[in-house]
């Protein structure tokens, strides 16, 4: 990927944040499903990123994998605990699952300022 995933998020919020000018009724009530999805219950909260990372893999939205990635390194996610739930993506998606998953890979790293091997 040529442009990096911090760039990439950096660049989404920036527009997101003209979104949230225009339409603030939509976007406060994106706001607050995401909060209520992503708050912890029966999953704590990097379960329910490490399922996030993987409907941004399904979906092939590298702006997903930007957020996602960097939640993850937030919430203390190993490598190891990425690379399983990349490998069920791979399983439930074949191919195109794991060419993305390489990509959501990336993301982690460089969001957690791990040089590419």
């Amino acid at each position: 990927m040529s442009t990096g995933y911090r760039a990439l998020a950096a660049d989404i919020s920036s527009t997101l944040t003209q979104l949230r000018a225009d339409v603030p009724d939509v976007m406060r009530g994106f706001g607050s499903l995401s909060q209520a999805a992503m708050r912890p219950g029966a999953l704590d909260a990097k379960a329910k990123e490490l399922i996030a990372m993987a409907l941004g893999v399904a979906a092939r939205c590298d702006a997903c994998l930007a957020f996602h990635a960097q939640a993850l390194v937030k919430l203390g996610c190993t490598r190891a605990e990425l690379e399983e739930a990349l490998a069920v993506c791979v399983y439930m998606g074949g191919g195109p699952s794991l060419m993305y998953a390489a990509r959501a890979l990336d993301a982690f790293e460089e969001c957690a300022g791990v040089a590419a091997a």
